[in-house]
């Protein structure tokens, strides 16, 4: 019996020391995106991924459909890129101000907010977006 409360306790222990907080998550999708790696960048994601426009109506969920939507994105936009202006980063909340880049002069600006739960991005929301002047 106290085998297995020590291997729970030691198992707890392990996964918060080696858990991502949630600004590290929004760091390692963010570097992927810029790197146009599909892979690296659902990794933050959690399987059952929610993502919402501004007026938290659902886009899409999962991550297997967030696959195909960037994965398109990545492979016909080779200028993408997505430049941090700011962000704040809450408990598991992150909310990131970005200027995104798709070539040919053409960018936005965008604010987008991301829900971390379980230790893995549960939900994105897309709170503004306008087309660069």
């Amino acid at each position: 019996m106290k085998k297995a409360v020590f291997t729970m306790l030691a198992i707890v222990c392990a996964n918060l020391l080696f858990a991502q907080t949630p600004e590290e998550l929004a760091n390692e999708q963010l570097e992927a995106y810029n790197n146009r790696d599909i892979e690296a960048f659902l990794k933050p994601y959690s399987d059952s991924v929610k993502v919402y426009n501004d007026k938290r109506e659902l886009l899409y969920q999962g991550k297997e459909t967030m696959r195909v939507q960037y994965g398109n994105m990545f492979a016909r936009t080779p200028e993408l890129n997505c430049n941090l202006l700011n962000r704040i980063a809450v408990n598991n909340t992150v909310i990131e101000h970005e200027e995104v880049t798709f070539g040919e002069g053409r960018k936005i600006y965008a604010i987008v907010m991301y829900k971390v739960a379980e230790g893995k991005i549960q939900e994105v929301y897309f709170l503004d977006r306008k087309d660069a002047k």
